[in-house]
């Protein structure tokens, strides 16, 4: 789809973080125009749609994802559909921006990036596209702070409503899957290597479900990490990441949103400093790097092999946990 202008981007579902993530992104990027929406209550689907100015209705998923009138597709539902539908879209040749986690697990991650063939899938994790990531991993190649000895990444957001379909099991929910999936794809991004889970403890709400997740990870030259990720806990909003190494320090206040507001410190043994990377939104951001993907054939920094290693963690700390890996939706 090289040279396509307008890209036009169809909307699985009503879901809240579709305008932040995608809807008011789409009003600033140049040659991309959400044009349509389907939702299981039709009546919920027009609503949102002349909310934001969408001028398509689709009756259901299906009918979107095999419509000639788009070109990608939008992936928010719940996550134990993001498997079903992404591959559903990218059958009937449409290009994904799936919501993170990507999949259920690593299973069907794996069985999901096989079929990608010449489309372009993204796991929308968007602080990935802001500069602050970028700024981050230079000081690191830069040796700022030495070699990496621990990195600790935390998403604790306060969500007591535990009607929540993130709290579902049978939708694949809990706290890993939701908040503490930034904090190990942190760990991946920011790490000396590829981790692997050594311990992880949760505290629950319900049968199978965390409320909240410790995950310590070790990477192959014997450094270590730990992600915390929550739902509901003592820690009640930190969004954090510190990155230690042998000559110094990295930490990082709202690594993940750093458009509302950020902070960078970087200590070493010789000096100290703060600093806030300029740049545009993370969701918007993100959608450039969707759009050039799909347009010119930019490379894609969290692609469907990015996410299958993703995943693993997350399956392998369940495990570590004593709690269920998350299956796809029936």
């Amino acid at each position: 789809m090289i040279g396509v202008n307008p890209l036009r981007i169809g909307v699985l579902g009503a879901a809240r973080i579709a305008p932040s993530a995608l809807i008011r992104p789409a009003r600033q990027v140049d040659g991309v125009h959400v044009t349509a929406v389907a939702a299981r209550d039709r009546a919920r689907a027009e609503k949102f749609a002349a909310k934001h100015g969408i001028d398509t209705v689709f009756d259901d998923y299906r009918q979107l994802v095999e419509s000639d009138a788009i070109d990608a597709v939008y992936n928010p539902l719940p996550n134990g559909l993001h498997g079903r539908w992404t591959r559903a879209a990218v059958a009937a040749g449409k290009h994904v921006l799936c919501e993170k986690p990507f999949t259920a697990n690593a299973a069907e991650a794996t069985t999901v990036a096989a079929d990608t063939a010449d489309r372009v899938v993204m796991e929308a994790f968007h602080y990935r596209y802001h500069p602050l990531a970028g700024r981050i991993l230079d000081l690191l190649a830069d040796g700022a702070i030495g070699p990496v000895r621990h990195v600790e990444a935390h998403l604790c957001l306060p969500l007591p409503r535990f009607s929540d379909i993130r709290y579902s099991l049978p939708l694949a929910g809990g706290a890993l899957m939701d908040a503490g999936c930034y904090a190990i794809h942190a760990l991946r991004t920011f790490g000396p290597g590829e981790p692997a889970v050594d311990k992880a403890v949760a505290k629950t709400h319900g049968a199978g479900i965390d409320r909240f997740m410790a995950v310590d990870v070790r990477y192959p030259d014997g450094a270590t990490g730990r992600a915390i990720g929550s739902l509901w806990s003592a820690r009640v909003l930190e969004v954090s990441l510190r990155i230690t190494g042998e000559t110094g320090a990295i930490r990082v206040l709202n690594f993940v949103a750093p458009q509302i507001y950020h902070r960078l410190t970087v200590r070493s043994r010789n000096k100290r400093f703060h600093e806030r990377v300029p740049g545009q939104g993370s969701y918007t951001r993100q959608l450039l790097a969707f759009r050039d993907a799909v347009c010119d054939g930019a490379p894609v920094l969290t692609d469907a092999a990015d996410a299958i290693r993703t995943m693993t963690l997350i399956d392998a700390a369940y495990e570590k946990a004593g709690l269920p890996i998350r299956q796809p939706t029936a």
